[in-house]
């Protein structure tokens, strides 16, 4: 059984194939269009994933979109008729954009299966593809489940209990009460751009003084007895699907918005680190009524809040739960997988045979194509026998490199396949990243990616940590030792990097270990500033080419400037 998984719907727009319950691989279109964030139909995603897995459009036998338009309609017409300042925003986003996004899906089902009978398509709910399909893929055979983001087609929380092949939903909740949307807000104040910058936001929040505003932005969102939410929507314009998101009594308390091009003031650092505490203590709330209702030993997470990685790690330090499984892409992105495995494990009772503990999905790029690409370029490489000793050296001297190997990465972590690596004991390594090649904002720390077996020694976290999304502390007497990598509150947002799933990747830094005694590197996007993470090699050599990195690694060949 052959099926094809889409997101377009909302933003982050995927493709995925699974067969016989086996996830082939998964794309994102952004890659490839080279639009970040893209909502465009993913038609380059879906040609890629069948080349990639040798199938043609006949052989798919259904099609799982992460989407079931028509849910919750009930709901949206009786808040339209008591909120008719929505009225015309709520038109064009719920009616307008619904339909020409569902135009263009039936414009290339036709175009694809024109004249012959197609596969069968199923529109999941939006929480179930999110939490319900990313426990079908967890490793876990009972977990409670937690679904959080903006909102789907009209709910904005999803909790629950998975047992095998069964969800039972416990609680739910409903725009406007969306914390992803209160924390949005916050994002939008500090001059960052909403449902796109929410990690600047994170990366901001340290900097600042979370007493300062805490008891007032408490007093904003509350959790009932069964895990829902409810917000003071005084403060709030969003609910009114309109540009600004907060209102003059939120700028009454917490002061003047930030232009996007202003200088940070205090108000603006204070609301980031008080928002993003309270957005920690109130899913601690909920994951403590789940487990209380569940008595679970795991937690499935997902959905945008839940690539909130400091968040994730005080659910692991704070709750009972012995561990928490995210998927790699918990965005909107990962709905294209989990509408497949919804569909297969939920509906289709197919036993669970898959456990989603590889993000490396997508493209690969042999030597000899890498080779044609640089030799097409007109540029000089070198070949190396042993690529991982030599990138270890470079890193060991001080090299900022662009690490371009094996399958690319699902999801928006560069996880050691699209990847630029430095060596974090460098203490202006992160200045010197940020001012040659990233462009970043300053506060925004770089993350390390650590050898499974000894991280450790380095990092307090009791679990393992493979796709970046759990923020834990550097030991203190390490944070000297890798500065490059340790945020100023002292802790690092770690990826665990096991051998078995990247070999090349581990054992670069398994060299750079016995170079240099340190078994971490900086490892940060392979992109630019505003722009995807690199897919193919011409992405990889333009990128190379317009920064101020020192070398490129693809494949066995390095260029050096």
């Amino acid at each position: 059984m052959i099926i094809l998984g889409l997101n377009y719907y909302f933003h982050d727009s995927t493709a995925c194939i699974v067969k016989d319950g086996k996830l082939i691989c998964a794309i994102e279109e952004e890659r490839l269009n080279r639009d970040k964030h893209t909502q465009a139909f993913p038609e380059l995603a879906i040609k890629k994933c069948l080349d990639i897995a040798g199938l043609r459009h006949s052989d798919i036998d259904h099609i799982a979109v992460s989407i079931k338009p028509q849910t919750h309609w009930f709901k949206k017409i009786v808040y339209i008729l008591k909120n008719l300042k929505s009225f015309m925003p709520f038109f064009g986003h719920h009616l307008v954009n619904a339909y020409a996004k569902q135009r263009r899906f039936k414009l290339w089902y036709h175009k694809m299966y024109d004249n012959t009978e197609g596969p069968k398509v199923h529109f999941i709910e939006h929480h179930l593809t999110h939490v319900a399909g990313t426990f079908f893929v967890s490793p876990y055979k009972e977990a409670a489940l937690l679904g959080l983001d903006g909102s789907g087609e009209w709910a904005t929380t999803w909790l629950g209990h998975g047992i095998d092949n069964k969800v039972k939903q416990i609680g739910e909740s409903f725009f406007p009460n969306s914390l992803g949307s209160f924390y949005e807000t916050v994002t939008q104040f500090c001059g960052f751009i909403p449902n796109y910058d929410e990690g600047k936001t994170m990366g901001l929040a340290p900097m600042g003084d979370a007493n300062v505003y805490k008891d007032q932005v408490e007093k904003l969102v509350r959790v009932n007895n069964k895990g829902e939410i409810k917000i003071d929507l005084s403060y709030f314009n969003y609910q009114y699907l309109i540009k600004n998101r907060y209102s003059e009594k939120f700028i009454k308390v917490f002061g003047k918005p930030r232009d996007p091009n202003g200088e940070f003031e205090e108000n603006h650092i204070n609301a980031a680190a008080a928002f993003q505490r309270v957005l920690e203590d109130k899913v601690l709330e909920m994951c403590k009524i789940l487990y209380n209702k569940t008595k679970a030993d795991y937690l499935v997470i997902s959905g945008g809040v839940s690539l909130n990685s400091v968040m994730n790690g005080r659910i692991v330090r704070e709750t009972p739960f012995k561990d928490v499984y995210v998927m790699p892409a918990a965005g909107d992105n990962g709905t294209a997988i989990g509408a497949v495995y919804y569909l297969y494990n939920g509906i289709l009772n197919k036993p669970r045979n898959f456990v989603h503990s590889n993000p490396y999905l997508g493209t690969i790029y042999s030597n000899t194509e890498i080779k044609a690409i640089i030799d097409e370029a007109k540029v000089k490489s070198e070949y190396f026998e042993d690529i991982c000793e030599k990138a270890s050296s470079l890193l060991s001297e001080g090299k900022i490199i662009g690490w371009f190997q094996g399958a690319m990465e699902i999801g928006p972590r560069s996880l050691g396949s699209r990847s630029i690596l430095a060596n974090p004991a460098f203490p202006d390594m992160k200045d010197k990243i940020n001012a040659e090649v990233k462009h970043r904002e300053a506060y925004r720390p770089f993350a390390p990616s650590a050898l499974v077996e000894f991280y450790k020694e380095y990092f307090d976290l009791e679990v393992e940590a493979p796709f970046m999304l759990k923020v834990c502390n550097v030991h203190k007497d390490k944070q000297n030792v890798i500065p490059a990598v340790t945020h100023v509150d002292g802790s690092a947002r770690l990826q665990t990097v096991d051998g078995k799933f990247h070999p090349l990747y581990h054992g670069v830094i398994k060299k750079f270990a016995e170079k240099t005694g340190v078994p971490v590197v900086l490892n940060t996007s392979f992109n630019i500033q505003g722009e995807p993470v690199v897919e193919s090699p011409k992405d990889a050599l333009r990128c190379f080419y317009s920064t101020g990195l020192d070398a490129l690694v693809m494949g066995n060949y390095v260029l050096q400037k």
